[in-house]
Order: structure tokens, then C-alpha cells, then sequence
């Protein structure tokens, strides 16, 4: 049997584990996005990181344009 943890967790948490250098690079809108996860932040990879942060960067920026 397979067991999945998912888990929903602010980008900014996700940044913080990873990439803390870039927590002054992104709006505070950005770092609220909330992320699920579908085995949970520990054993989040960092290459898994940065993409989930470029998208969600991608996305807020998709998000103003539409506004």
C-alpha cells in the first residue's frame, strides 16, 4: 500500500527550507501562495523547490497581468 502525506504549505515556508537568499526577491503576495505538496515539505527537494517557486512566481505574474 502506498501512503501519500500531502500538505499545504505558504511558498514562503518552502523558500525559507530551500532558498532563503531569495525570501527579499518575492512579494509578500507571492510568499502567501499556498502550495500543496504531495509527500510534504521534509523531504521537499531543492531542484522540486525552485521549480514549485517559478511557477508560482509565473502564476502571480499571470494573475496581475489579468487584473
Amino acid at each position: 500500500m502506498i501512503i501519500v502525506e500531502m500538505e499545504t504549505v505558504k511558498l514562503s515556508q518552502i523558500v525559507m527550507k530551500c532558498f532563503p537568499d531569495m525570501m527579499p526577491s518575492l512579494k509578500q503576495q507571492e510568499l502567501n501562495a499556498l502550495i500543496v505538496l504531495r509527500d510534504g515539505l521534509r523531504i521537499l527537494e531543492p531542484n522540486d523547490a525552485l521549480e514549485i517557486i517559478q511557477y508560482s512566481i509565473c502564476e502571480n505574474q499571470d494573475e496581475q497581468l489579468m487584473q
